[in-house]
C-alpha cells in the first residue's frame, strides 16, 4: 500500500494533477496536468473516496469480536492489537494509519476538484461534481473524527482536539496543520455537507452507487445528525435516503431472496452495485477477511445473536457459516485483485459505506429520542420484517411491552434505543459499523481473554479511556500535530 502521510497528502497531484507541475518539469507530461474541464473534474471527484478501510481495527476493537482461544486461530497483528486496544505500528493494509492516509488522499482529490471548478470557472454544469466533492470531503473528515478524535458530546463544550480540516490543496511539502477542536471540526463537516447536498443530482453518473447521490448523502446526514443530537434533522434526512420514501422494499431481503441464495451466490451478490439496499460503494484495498482463521473475531460466543430468539420472539435469518472449529464468517466479502505486475498486486473489496437499512435504524433512533415511540416501533418492525426467519407479523411484532420484558428495562426510550443498537450490531457484523455506535453512545466494551491454560478472564474499555481514540500516525508530528494521549 502507499505510505503517504498528511505532510504530503495535501499536495497529492502537485507532481501529477496540478498545473504547477511545470515548476518541476519543463513540459506537461499528459492531459491530467490541468483539471480544466467538467469531464476531468468528474473523473477526479470519483476518486475522492478512501481506498483504505476501517473494518479490521474497528471490528476487532468492538464487541463484535471474541477471543477464540490459543491454538484456535492465527495471530494477525491488525486483529490482535486492536482487540487488546493497543496501538498498531506502521501504515500497512488494515491499520488505522493506513485509513488516515486513505481519508486524506480522498480529501486531497476533493480539494483539487473544488479548486479546479473555481479556477476555470466551470459554471453550473459542474455543480453536481462540486456537490459530490463537498460531501465526500465532509464524509472523510467525519470518519477521521470518529476514529481519531474525542467523540462529539451533545451539549458539551467539545473543546478537545479535533482533526485537521483541510480545505485547500497544499503548496508546501512540509505544510503545518492544526487539529482545531471537535466543535470546529463538526462545524466544518456540517457546512460542507449542507452546501454539497444542495448541488447533488441523481442523474450525473453512469453507475450512481459509486458516488454520493442525494440518497447516499441523506443517509450520511442521518448518521451525522445522530452524533450532533439534532434528532429531527436525522429523521428528515433518513426519510429522504429511501427511494420514494419506501424503506420496506429497499431493505436487505435477508429472510427472502438472500436466505434462498447459496453461500457463493450470497457472497458474489452482497456488494454488487445493483443491490437496492446499498446506497454507496467504495473499492478498498483490504485483507480484512482474507484469512478468517484469526484468533480474534467472529467466534462461537457471538452466534446466539442469530441462533437465539431476539426481542421479536423469532430468530434472524442472516447467514451464519462455520468452516472450521470456532471460526465463523458472515460470508459478505468477495475479494478482487488489482495487479501491479506479473503475479503481484493488492486484494480489494467493494465496501458498502451507506445502506437503506442503516438509514431506517437511524430514523428509528431519532424518533425514540424525540419521544415518538410509535414511529420508532414502526421502523423497528419494518426492519425486522425483512430479517426474521419465517416472519409472521402477529407473532413477531415488536412492542414496548416486549422490549421492556426482554431487556428488563422500564424506560421506553432506553428500551427502544437498546433494541435498535442490538439490531444494528447483528445486521452489520463484520462491516465495522458497531464501533461507530460504541463511540457515539459511549458504550463499554468487554472482551474475553483466554490464557495458555484455558483460563478465561475479561478486560473492559470504559467511557473516558484514552484508548477509545485510535492513534495518529507517528509521522504527523512533523506537520506540527500532537498525538493522542496514552
Amino acid at each position: 500500500m502507499k505510505n503517504i502521510y498528511i505532510i504530503s497528502l495535501s499536495i497529492i497531484g502537485t507532481l501529477i494533477l496540478f498545473s504547477s507541475c511545470n515548476k518541476y518539469l519543463d513540459k506537461e507530461p499528459d492531459n491530467r496536468t490541468e483539471i480544466n474541464t467538467i469531464d476531468k473534474v468528474a473523473q477526479l471527484v470519483g476518486t475522492a473516496y478512501p481506498t483504505a478501510d476501517y473494518l479490521s481495527f474497528a471490528e476487532s476493537a468492538s464487541d463484535n469480536a471474541v477471543d477464540k482461544g490459543p491454538g484456535v486461530g492465527n495471530s494477525v497483528d491488525t486483529r490482535d492489537r486492536p482487540y487488546a486496544w493497543e496501538d498498531i505500528f506502521g501504515a500497512g493494509t488494515n491499520t488505522p494509519s493506513n485509513y488516515w492516509n486513505g481519508c486524506y488522499e480522498a480529501i486531497a482529490a476533493a480539494n483539487q476538484a473544488l479548486e479546479s471548478i473555481n479556477t476555470y470557472k466551470l459554471g453550473v454544469k459542474s455543480d453536481p461534481y462540486k456537490g459530490e466533492a463537498l460531501v465526500a470531503r465532509a464524509y472523510a473528515h467525519h470518519m477521521l473524527a470518529i476514529f481519531f478524535a474525542t467523540t462529539y458530546k451533545i451539549g458539551g463544550a467539545n473543546d478537545a482536539p479535533g482533526i485537521p480540516y483541510v480545505t485547500k490543496p497544499g503548496e508546501k511539502v512540509l505544510q503545518q496543520y492544526d487539529r482545531g477542536t471537535v466543535k470546529s471540526t463538526y462545524e466544518s463537516i456540517v457546512k460542507d455537507l449542507e452546501e454539497g447536498l444542495s448541488l447533488l443530482t441523481e442523474t450525473a453518473y453512469k453507475i450512481p452507487k459509486y458516488h454520493f447521490t442525494p440518497a447516499a448523502a441523506h443517509a450520511f446526514a442521518s448518521r451525522l445528525y445522530l452524533f450532533l443530537g439534532e434528532w429531527q434533522k436525522a429523521v428528515d434526512h433518513a426519510t429522504l435516503a429511501a427511494p420514494s420514501g419506501d424503506f420496506l422494499n429497499n431493505l436487505r431481503p435477508i429472510n427472502t431472496t438472500m436466505l434462498n441464495q447459496s453461500s457463493g451466490e450470497f457472497r458474489d451478490g452482497f456488494t454488487r452495485s445493483d443491490v437496492k439496499s446499498t446506497l454507496l460503494l467504495a473499492n478498498c484495498y483490504s485483507t480484512w477477511t482474507y484469512n478468517e482463521s484469526a484468533r480474534y473475531g467472529y467466534g462461537p460466543s457471538l452466534t446466539p445473536m442469530f441462533n437465539d430468539p431476539n426481542v421479536t420472539g423469532g430468530t434472524l435469518a442472516n447467514k451464519v457459516l462455520s468452516y472450521s472449529a470456532a471460526n465463523y464468517t458472515t460470508y459478505k466479502w468477495l475479494y478482487y485483485f488489482f495487479y501491479t505486475g506479473p503475479g503481484i498486486g493488492f486484494p480489494y473489496i467493494m465496501q458498502p459505506l451507506f445502506t437503506v437499512d442503516e438509514a431506517l435504524l437511524n430514523r428509528a433512533e431519532a424518533y425514540a429520542e424525540l419521544g415518538n415511540y410509535q414511529a420508532s416501533l414502526d421502523d423497528i418492525n419494518t426492519f425486522y420484517s425483512t430479517k426474521i426467519r419465517n416472519y409472521v407479523p402477529s407473532s413477531h411484532q415488536v412492542t414496548l411491552a416486549k422490549i421492556m420484558s426482554y431487556f428488563s428495562i422500564s424506560d421506553p426510550k432506553e428500551g427502544l434505543i437498546k433494541t435498535i443498537l442490538v439490531a444494528k450490531k447483528a445486521e452489520f457484523l463484520q462491516e465495522g459499523l458497531r464501533w461507530i455506535d460504541i463511540a457515539r453512545r459511549d458504550l463499554t466494551v468487554v472482551h474475553n481473554v483466554i490464557d495458555a491454560k484455558g483460563i478465561e478472564t475479561s478486560i473492559e474499555l470504559k467511557p473516558g479511556d484514552p484508548r477509545r481514540i485510535f492513534q495518529l500516525p507517528e509521522e504527523v508530528k512533523v506537520a506540527g500535530l500532537e498525538l493522542n494521549p496514552r
